[in-house]
């Protein structure tokens, strides 16, 4: 049988799961790339929605997304089955162990058949992937909004303006334009500002429990310097009742990283 070898002790404690054990080391290594292929996937999308592309190419990275998502489950399981059924033939006496492929491929199946699409719910890397796409398309939506407000504006100042109070409505109408503009830098720069550093984020991370996002360098000093003395750390947001702030609840904010990006390139452009 492929894996396996024993002597002539007659004791299971002599087989030899070596070969299979460097098998399994591989496959979790090929589980790296799968999250890479997700990470590029991912990417691809958020400049789709950024660059408002046609929502087809968007649609065919959704689905990429969901191949990945399926292969890491699949791996996943594979895994689960090889190491369960490697205990299950250690604990066997060497005279009744089973073949150890047909085993795995039982096991294989029982853990498949429980598959379900609520599954992906459980996927790290596909449910940040919805969140982000999410996130994107209502900051995307918010500067359209605040246009088309300034362009009634400016619409009602000109109606006023040929009603007889030109000059006096046109200013109203600047006036509201710059007050909506002035709005939504000063919302922007405050959702930008690191509530740790009170400096502008360069690698933001949200953190899944509370919601709250710092610079992704100044949160984890905290949580180093904190775990190293034995104690929690809090979320540093003022207010937040988040008291034990993990390394696993970090992930990155790619879609707040964007905006930040995109509001420096605006704000660093030389005025026409």
């Amino acid at each position: 049988m492929p894996g396996r070898s024993s002597s002539n002790s007659g004791s299971a404690g002599f087989i030899s799961f070596s070969g299979v054990e460097s098998a399994l080391s591989s496959l979790k290594s090929f589980q790296s790339f799968i999250s890479s292929g997700m990470d590029t996937a991912s990417s691809v999308a958020l400049d789709l929605v950024e660059t408002q592309t046609e929502v087809s190419s968007e649609h065919s990275m959704d689905k990429a997304m969901v191949e990945f998502a399926i292969m890491d489950r699949e791996l996943s399981q594979y895994v689960q089955a090889v190491q369960s059924a490697i205990n299950h033939v250690k604990e066997e006496p060497l005279e009744k162990i089973p073949d150890l492929k047909l085993l795995v491929e039982k096991k294989f199946l029982a853990l498949q058949s429980k598959n379900s699409d609520a599954d992906f719910q459980n996927n790290e890397k596909f449910v940040q992937f919805k969140q982000q796409l999410k996130d994107l398309r209502k900051r995307s939506v918010k500067p359209k909004e605040a246009e088309r407000h300034n362009e009634f504006s400016q619409i009602k100042g000109q109606d006023a303006g040929r009603a007889g109070n030109g000059l006096q409505a046109e200013r109203e109408a600047d006036g509201t334009e710059r007050l909506d503009e002035d709005m939504i830098v000063t919302q922007s720069q405050t959702n930008f500002t690191c509530p740790i550093t009170q400096l502008e984020m360069k690698k933001p991370v949200k953190n899944k429990v509370c919601g709250h996002t710092y610079e992704e360098e100044a949160i984890v000093r905290i949580i180093e310097s904190k775990h190293k003395r034995k104690k929690k750390a809090c979320c540093p947001k003022i207010g937040c009742s988040h008291t034990d702030v993990k390394m696993s609840d970090l992930i990155q904010d790619e879609v707040l990283r964007r905006a930040i990006e995109s509001h420096k390139k605006k704000k660093d452009r030389p005025s026409e």
